[in-house]
């Protein structure tokens, strides 16, 4: 019985936290037409972004790291996603992902793109308004991602202050939730 109440506490402690920021809207039924189409329990996001012809270089990175295999399970992300273009805009700098020794740089890397739980464009967009300018979630990296709104559109900057905005409709998956973007949230060493 000790266990049952202890436990108790701290699961009111984390509702609350997760209400406090604005992020109530985060289950599987948002209402967001972009992030629930085809939302199938088989559906893994593994699966999904390995179909999504933008995201080539995620998927692969996600394989080449081991990643992937965290999200063919049954525990809720939402990945924001780089898109091919992203990667690209890297240039030679990034060469030092495929390397020998950049195999924990690229983990990090992805690591400061996913959030836990289910989070989709509308409800950022609510939890922004809603919170009067910006709302910052811990990634499963080091650092954080903020969440802010260009008019309609929905910037986020990285802990390192590179900035990014959604490119594309987010896609839903029985595990979470993909959101492409048009940039990395991070800063790889050699980066001006």
């Amino acid at each position: 019985m000790t266990k049952t109440f202890a436990s108790r506490p701290l699961l009111a402690s984390v509702a609350l936290s997760l209400a406090a920021i604005g992020l109530a809207g985060c289950s599987e039924e948002t209402g967001d037409p972009a992030a629930s189409s085809g939302d199938r329990a088989d559906n893994t996001l593994a699966n999904i972004i390995e179909d999504m012809d933008s995201l080539t270089a995620t998927a692969s990175a996600l394989s080449d790291t081991g990643l992937q295999s965290v999200f063919s399970g049954p525990a809720s992300y939402t990945i924001l996603a780089p898109e091919d273009a992203a990667f690209e805009q890297l240039g030679d700098n990034g060469q030092i992902l495929q390397e020998e020794g950049g195999k924990p740089i690229l983990v990090a890397l992805l690591r400061e793109h996913i959030v836990p739980g289910h989070v989709t464009p509308d409800s950022i967009r609510k939890a922004v308004k809603d919170s009067g300018g910006s709302v910052t979630m811990r990634t499963l990296g080091s650092g954080s991602v903020t969440f802010t709104l260009d008019g309609d559109a929905i910037e986020l900057t990285g802990a390192s202050g590179k900035k990014a905005r959604l490119s594309g409709a987010a896609v839903a998956a029985g595990n979470g939730v993909i959101i492409p973007l048009d940039s990395l949230l991070v800063t790889l060493p050699g980066d001006a």
